[in-house]
């Protein structure tokens, strides 16, 4: 039991040599990398940047033959700082579970790479340190189905001014966008009428936000093909298997790296933004002025057209 106890807040390193497998195996190392970076699920922990550690082990297959001092035949340290670096500007994360995780499985999509051992710790937070640890292998992603060279898919995104969804040609619209192969979201603005305001400007902007995810809901009532979706991680599979997607705002705008820097309010330009931020193939703006977005094909419908 000590033993266990011991091992529980070693550093990955013991445990990887503790729980290894009959075969050789060779480990690289990160220890105490310190990154500042906003995270967390409490509202004290919005808005402000705390120290977070990293300590990672990666087990490897052993180079069969010589090295000959080849950096290209070995897993480079900077693969490991990368797949952090990359998972941290990918969105604001709540937990350290789903970081860890997403930077476990990030590694492990590195060919020589075997077994991911990720111990994360928050250091502002208390006394001592908080954190996690978990131990990932290649077989747990082959396992959960997981394909390196599956491509994220690039959908198209659609905006819908409120009088187009009221207009009869809703159902018809939907058809000619459903009939095309890429996957379909559609995205809506504010509703009509009074809502409240504030003079606290966050506050201000989640009510707005929200304001836009009503009126979303509003659309899916009027046709049951869609739903109202409103993490990445929903959006994904949701694309992954046709179906329509209604996107409410509030969580991947408020969990975003990089902001967005026009005003919830102008829900026309948060759109395009939003289409640049999942790599859309195009963006079809019905019945409003079409923003201006880098690399994404932007095309605008008066409400009165009939095809798309």
């Amino acid at each position: 039991m000590s033993s266990e106890i011991r091992l529980a807040f070693a550093h990955p390193s013991e445990r990887a040599i503790a729980t290894a497998d009959d075969g050789p195996v060779d480990r690289i190392s990160l220890r105490d990398h310190i990154v500042d970076v906003e995270i967390g699920a409490f509202q004290a922990e919005r808005g402000t940047r705390q120290r977070i550690c990293f300590n990672v082990v990666v087990e490897v297959q052993p180079i069969v033959g010589h090295i000959d001092d080849d950096v290209d035949r070995i897993l480079s340290y900077d693969r490991v700082t990368e797949a952090i670096a990359t998972e941290l500007a990918a969105e604001r994360l709540n937990l350290l579970e789903t970081l860890a995780e997403r930077i476990a499985e990030r590694i492990l999509l590195e060919p020589q790479a075997m077994r991911a051992f990720v111990r994360i710790e928050k250091l502002d937070r208390g006394p001592g340190a908080l954190g996690v640890e978990i131990v990932r292998s290649r077989t747990d992603l082959e396992d959960a189905g997981q394909d390196s060279s599956q491509e994220r898919p690039h959908p198209r995104i659609v905006y819908l001014s409120n009088d187009a969804i009221s207009s009869d040609s809703l159902g018809t619209w939907l058809d000619q966008l459903r009939a095309k192969p890429a996957p379909l979201i559609l995205c809506v603005g504010l509703p009509d009428g009074p809502r409240p305001t504030v003079r606290e400007a966050m506050a201000q902007r989640r009510i707005d936000l929200l304001a836009i995810e009503q009126n979303g809901w509003g659309l899916a009532a009027r046709d049951a093909r869609c739903k109202v979706v409103a993490t990445r991680t929903e959006l994904d599979w949701a694309m992954k298997n046709g179906q329509v997607c209604i996107w409410a705002p509030s969580k991947i705008v408020l969990d975003a790296v990089d902001t967005p820097k026009m005003a919830v309010t102008d829900t026309v330009a948060l759109t395009g933004w939003f289409a640049q931020e999942i790599e859309a193939s195009e963006l079809l703006v019905i019945g409003a002025d079409s923003p201006t977005v880098e690399n994404v094909t932007v095309r605008n419908s008066p409400v009165g057209e009939g095809a798309l």
